[in-house]
């Protein structure tokens, strides 16, 4: 493994260098030691200044993982079970036949509750308790647990106020306490409060011959994730955005959720995130099916992971990607965690595949 850190900055800099890509952090662990950290690019081309280690990226769904593993810390410390009824924590979300949904069927992506109210604004998503007063007045699209569907913005939220309700403490407050324990403080945010200096990388769209304008507005993908909140550049550098608690996504850096994945792997420098028994229930497949929100023949989740590899569906792995083609995740057959951050955010997941394969392959000698 000794030269895979040579590898690896070989390839993201001869990706930066054709302009394929802008800034790009890639980090990986395996067996617990941290075995690649890669920084490099612009992470703000009007200023030229340059990705650090330290620079977050506004990656969206990859932070989920922190999120779900809020929940997981909670059920290893006997504050919740997998099949705790939600309502048990939160009453009021109880209404309009929801009463029987668990947390399981939460972090599995089966609850059935995907969608955002008609007319939703980026006000609303931005604004806590109009979220969890949303989801409070939400009816179930099918029936819990029998069905499965990407809840793309409604995760977080329903994660977040489980925690919020069990701990009497704001969730930011869970993930400064985590991301202590990774000894990485701050480096996976949700809401950056206005006026914090941070060194945050600036988003930018790739070409895309895409037009979402143009497809029908009444497809249940825009229904969970309307166009009004999409995530794309113009809504990520938002300041509303920048500064809220939207834990369906995150400001990371590539070694904080490199870090995070290796804790749930094993020890890392004497520090378990989780406990084995945790990890082997919350990391198999426990939900499968045709996704009812953004459609496919199958998708595969473990407990708050998606399962496979963006190129290998079948995998092992657990992670998660993150609009524009981000991705962290690990692999428990080779003890590897890996997590890749862009500011180009394009359409697919060819330089995660670029750059983590041979990572995997060098783990897997």
């Amino acid at each position: 493994m000794a030269d895979i850190q040579d590898v690896v900055a070989g390839i993201v800099d001869e990706l930066i260098a054709t302009g394929a890509e802008r800034g790009v952090q890639v980090a990986a662990y395996v067996d617990g030691q941290r075995v690649v950290d890669v920084a490099a690019g612009t992470a703000d081309p009007a200023t030229g200044r340059p990705v650090a280690p330290s620079t977050l990226f506004s990656n969206w769904s990859i932070g989920k993982a922190a999120t779900a593993t809020l929940v997981h810390r909670l059920i290893d410390a006997g504050e919740l079970a997998d099949d705790t009824r939600v309502a048990q924590v939160w009453p009021e979300f109880a209404r309009h036949g929801k009463g029987a949904i668990t947390v399981r069927q939460v972090l599995d992506h089966s609850a059935g509750v995907p969608g955002l109210p008609a007319g939703v604004t980026v006000d609303d998503v931005c604004d806590w308790d109009a979220m969890v007063r949303a989801l409070e007045d939400a009816e179930p699209w099918w029936e819990p647990g029998t069905r499965v569907g990407y809840h793309a913005y409604t995760f977080g939220h329903l994660c977040g106020e489980i925690v919020r309700r069990v701990t009497g403490r704001p969730l930011a407050e869970a993930l400064d306490d985590l991301t202590a324990v990774l000894g990485l403080p701050g480096e996976i945010r949700f809401g950056i409060p206005e006026g914090e200096d941070v060194d945050l990388a600036v988003l930018e769209d790739a070409p895309s011959d895409v037009d979402f304008s143009q497809f029908p507005d009444d497809l249940p993908m825009f229904r969970a994730a309307p166009l009004a909140v999409l995530p794309n550049a113009a809504f990520g550098s938002d300041p509303r955005v920048l500064a809220a608690d939207i834990p369906a996504g995150a400001k990371v850096t590539a070694r904080a959720l490199a870090r995070l994945y290796a804790g749930w792997l094993g020890d890392v420098d004497g520090v378990r995130l989780v406990s084995p028994e945790r990890r082997a229930v919350a990391t198999v497949q426990s939900s499968s099916g045709p996704d009812q929100v953004y459609g496919g023949d199958e998708s595969r989740w473990a407990l708050g992971f998606a399962l496979g590899l963006p190129w290998d569906e079948a995998s092992r792995v657990f992670g998660m990607a993150g609009a524009g083609g981000s991705w962290a995740g690990a692999d428990p057959d080779s003890g590897t965690a890996v997590a890749v951050t862009r500011n180009v955010m394009g359409m697919d997941f060819a330089t995660v595949e670029r750059v983590v394969r041979p990572v995997l392959e060098a783990a897997r000698r």
